[in-house]
């Protein structure tokens, strides 16, 4: 299971990338409301850059933003009700507020990274979790922090809750979709999305959208899903 405390288990760059934008895909086909998606991709976030955004939102509170760059990766994260948030239990609702960050949670972030701490739409003052990856690194990074106390709870801040749907498993966006969209998707659809393949009208209208492939078109050049000619 990824987590901060188990980051082998977290994919590398490319394969990220692959995952999160099948990801971003799926819920575009089988959710026509932009709103109502947990997950989306921005192929064109900084065109003059070369950067691109993944995100995850519940609507709850809970969220991750992935910020692709030419030099590498930073991710995100905030599970509002976990210990390492100012709402988890930390403080008092009188000390909430001007303690946002746990402490070390940027410690040693990488220069070539720095306009990800930029960005206001990633909103850095309520995060539980920091994790980056340059392109000539081995293995993703964390800042220098003391972890909470064994009491305080097994994912202390939210993070194996959150970047479990990134192993890209089709059964379990599967699941998810069963629960959250009420639909019955086949493991071979989802797995077939989530591998970047080739779509057609078939696979459009197993997937229980409302749309066809044609009208998905603008969507899924946004997600930089590969498509066909008109």
């Amino acid at each position: 299971m990824i987590s901060t405390r188990a980051l082998g288990a977290l994919p590398g760059i490319d394969e990220l990338r692959r995952v999160t934008k099948g990801l971003a895909a799926l819920d575009a086909l089988v959710c026509p409301d932009w709103e109502s998606r947990y997950y989306s991709f921005n192929s064109r976030w900084d065109v003059a850059t070369g950067a691109e955004m993944a995100s995850m939102r519940d609507g709850s509170g809970d969220e991750w933003f992935l910020w692709f760059s030419p030099a590498g990766v930073a991710l995100k994260g905030f599970a509002h009700e976990a210990f390492m948030s100012p709402f988890g239990g930390r403080f008092t609702p009188a000390e909430q507020r001007g303690h946002a960050l746990y402490p070390g949670l940027l410690a040693g972030f990488p220069d070539a990274l720095a306009p990800f701490l930029d960005e206001p739409a990633f909103d850095l003052d309520q995060a539980t979790f920091v994790l980056w990856r340059l392109r000539a690194d081995t293995c993703w990074r964390h800042g220098d922090l003391t972890w909470p106390a064994r009491e305080d709870g097994d994912d202390p801040d939210g993070s194996e809750a959150l970047l479990s749907p990134l192993e890209g498993r089709p059964e379990d966006y599967v699941a998810w979709a069963a629960e959250y969209f009420e639909l019955e998707i086949a493991v071979e659809d989802a797995a077939h999305v989530l591998a970047l393949r080739p779509l057609d009208e078939a696979l459009v209208a197993r997937l229980g959208g409302e749309r066809t492939l044609d009208e998905l078109r603008e969507d899924l050049e946004a997600i930089g899903y590969p498509l066909g000619a008109h």
